[in-house]
């Protein structure tokens, strides 16, 4: 009897995981990781069939990915390649998980990327424009206007550009000052913003009126053709980072520099958790790492021992 293909399987897995509600985001990554392995074994000359998904093969992919990749990546793949393997044995498709007893590779210490105040700063200036009439369409201050508020409500808020992709008009309570995102797994939380963050959607969602496509989606941050995706955001980061001469710029590094903003400023650890939308303490052991020794030196500066005796 001939070996089922993995490729077939991971059709039915794909079900499986829409049935448990897993994000499309989710979904996309455990297949990314079966389509790769799948082809590094016909790389191999070796068919992508069930018989051929065994511990010895996954240890030999993850050996060469980790020549030719980063080790987060490494971890990403053997972790869908689990999940999958997991199903498989539920599903009686094999007798036990082929991943089981392949160890996941240590991941490697490196300093997170935190952007000064000043880097900050520079970026909000490279933002600025002449100014220009409410209900006026200009495209150039727009532009400037939009990308102030990527800013700082990535730097204020420390939210996932994901989450500021999706955000609509509806999910602003200007109000209250707060926003309403929908973070991994579709769970929902509520994120404050501050006064600057304010005046800043002030100004954009005055401009924002006179957008030819204002009045055809809800997105809150939209491009001139339309609402912008997590690409997008990450591409004008990468655009007024390089006029305000600020290298490194990427999303991510505004949600490390939220969460160091937070604990340099006495916030708690739980109120930084249920602002990030995290769940585990070893997501705030992760963020807050990388700069533990800057806030330890801040703190002892405050308490000033040495000037006691």
């Amino acid at each position: 009897m001939p070996s089922p293909s993995i490729r077939d399987l991971a059709t039915s897995f794909d079900v499986a995981l829409r049935v448990v509600n897993r994000s499309p985001r989710t979904r996309y990554l455990y297949q990314q990781s079966i389509r790769f392995y799948c082809e590094w074994l016909e790389s191999q000359g070796i068919p992508a069939t069930l018989n051929n998904l065994n511990r010895h093969l996954i240890t030999g992919w993850m050996a060469d990915l980790s020549e030719r990749v980063e080790v987060g990546t490494v971890r990403n793949r053997l972790r869908g390649m689990r999940r999958f393997c997991r199903w498989l044995e539920k599903e009686g498709e094999v007798d036990k998980a082929p991943t089981l007893g392949v160890e996941m590779p240590a991941p490697k210490e490196k300093p997170n990327r935190t952007l000064t105040d000043d880097e900050l700063a520079a970026m909000i200036k490279a933002c600025a424009r002449p100014r220009t009439r409410s209900g006026t369409w200009d495209a150039h201050a727009f532009e400037g206007r939009r990308d102030e508020v990527i800013i700082r409500l990535l730097a204020d808020c420390g939210i996932r550009v994901s989450e500021l992709a999706g955000i609509t008009l509806d999910d602003l309570d200007r109000s209250h000052e707060v926003i309403y995102v929908t973070g991994k797994g579709d769970r929902p939380r509520v994120v404050p913003y501050g006064a600057r963050t304010t005046q800043a959607l002030d100004r954009y969602l005055r401009l924002r009126t006179a957008h030819p496509k204002a009045t055809k989606t809800d997105r809150l941050i939209l491009t001139q053709r339309g609402p912008i995706t997590a690409d997008g955001i990450r591409w004008r980061l990468e655009q007024v980072g390089e006029q305000a001469g600020v290298k490194d710029v990427h999303p991510h590094a505004f949600r490390h520099t939220a969460a160091h903003r937070w604990l340099m400023a006495g916030g708690s650890e739980r109120g930084l958790m249920a602002v990030m939308g995290w769940r585990s303490d070893a997501m705030l052991s992760t963020y807050a790492r990388s700069t533990q020794v800057e806030r330890a030196h801040a703190e002892h500066r405050r308490l000033r021992l040495g000037d006691t005796v």
